[in-house]
């Protein structure tokens, strides 16, 4: 029988003593005291434990969703900006259905629904993950009855339907001319306040994101090992805490620190930034120059595919170019390289004449490359068996404005002096 107490603020206190049981609650109404007592002892009686009031009352998907970014945002891991949006879309579309109205039949219709918007097979993929998010976390935190079988039986079903799977990876590169003419439409412009010029530089010398690039701070850089600390940097299961030293390296067309440095008259005072402007506003301003341009489908992000892909053409490993992008997951950094067919002919040509590609010459070399640092030792190899053959970089729009270097000698005395020598038994034990 429970128990109902006037308390002196004006709530009730309702306490359930039940098969030894003991559990209570306070309220502002008498009315829902006796819901919640009522609900409490028929589930003590099925030898459930009773909820709370707070998840007692959960009726609908949106509290569903209310619900979890609240316990989220209370551990310090609140949904970030491309959650919260789905999170929304959610709530707009289904928060006011009842929770366990939500079988395969309304899913599926809603991933019809969502498909006619113009949801691709990912996005609609995405959007189904987070409903069954929402559901398991009700379920597995709380309690609560939330029906999750539904939901993996609706992207069954969708998926059967093509409306949910791998979308098209992207493999959309600027070419030389669109670079070209991007860069001197800002520099050109005495308005433009955003160097967008020079930011368009350092993306494709740093493989960094918009955002990254205007967050990046002067306390972050180091000029004398010529390294740069990128701070959160984007990771899917680690928002916070993420950072990752990188190399300025100047062999994918543009020197990183020469660009830093003429940033350093820029700089403010109060704003320790590198580059002291909004990431929103650089994003909009280079869509509107691919609009007056007419450049079609380039996205600023699609710098970051071209760093990448400039990387692996100027001979670096996968291992090393990781640690420059930020990859933990080599089969992810596969989809960012987007080599050019017609680039085959040099390399083959360039092992024809007995040069081999920036650390592909001894395997066991390019393994020994396991930190930032070792980056600038493989650049430094390479000037130097430039400097040896006495040979300039040719720049080539068929290759991505990539330097090609053709020494004249496979071997010398510079180029042995510079790079690092390995014993064979930590070769044989590289090898292992």
């Amino acid at each position: 029988m429970a128990a109902f107490v006037k308390l002196p603020s004006g709530s009730w206190r309702a306490v359930v003593r039940r098969k030894g049981r003991y559990i209570g609650e306070t309220f502002r109404r008498r009315a829902d005291a006796s819901v919640w007592a009522l609900e409490a002892e028929r589930q003590i009686d099925r030898g459930e434990t009773p909820k709370a009031w707070r998840i007692a009352r959960l009726r609908t998907f949106g509290d569903l969703i209310d619900l979890h970014v609240a316990d989220m945002t209370e551990v310090g891991r609140a949904p970030g900006r491309s959650t919260s949006a789905t999170l929304r879309m959610l709530k707009r579309e289904l928060g006011s259905r009842n929770m366990l109205d939500l079988d395969r039949e309304q899913l599926i219709r809603f991933g019809r629904r969502r498909s006619a918007q113009g949801a691709g097979p990912v996005t609609l993929g995405i959007d189904i993950g987070t409903i069954k998010l929402v559901l398991t976390h009700a379920a597995a935190v709380h309690g609560v009855a939330a029906p999750v079988e539904p939901v993996s039986l609706a992207r069954i079903a969708l998926k059967r339907l093509g409306l949910v799977g791998k979308g098209n990876e992207r493999d959309r590169r600027p070419t030389s001319e669109e670079l070209a003419k991007l860069i001197a439409h800002f520099d050109d412009n005495p308005r433009q306040v955003i160097p967008m010029g020079r930011i368009i530089r350092f993306a494709v010398a740093t493989a960094m994101r918009q955002e990254e690039i205007c967050r990046v701070t002067w306390s972050d850089l180091n000029a004398l090992t010529k390294m740069l600390t990128i701070r959160d940097r984007k990771d899917p299961r680690q928002k916070e805490g993420n950072h990752q030293r990188i190399p300025l390296l100047a062999t994918s067309g543009y020197d990183a620190l020469a660009l830093i440095d003429a940033q350093r008259p820029i700089g403010g005072v109060k704003d320790d930034r590198i580059f002291p402007y909004n990431h929103r506003s650089a994003g909009t301003a280079f869509r509107r120059a691919c609009q007056d341009l007419e450049i079609e489908d380039l996205h600023f992000h699609d710098l970051r595919h071209e760093s990448t892909s400039r990387l692996f053409e100027a001979g670096f490993a996968i291992q090393q170019v990781a640690l420059v992008t930020g990859h933990k997951d080599w089969k992810m950094l596969r989809r960012y390289t987007h080599l050019k067919p017609e680039s085959l002919h040099a390399v083959a040509a360039a092992w024809a004449a007995g040069d081999r590609p920036v650390g592909s010459s001894c395997p066991s070399f390019a393994l020994t490359m396991c930190g930032p640092n070792d980056c600038h030792r493989l650049a430094v190899r390479a000037a130097a068996r430039s400097s040896c053959s006495n040979a300039s970089a040719n720049w080539s729009s068929s290759h991505g404005l990539m330097p090609r270097l053709r020494p004249t000698a496979r071997h010398c005395d510079t180029a042995r002096s510079t790079v690092p020598r390995i014993s064979r038994a930590r070769g044989a034990a590289i090898r292992k």
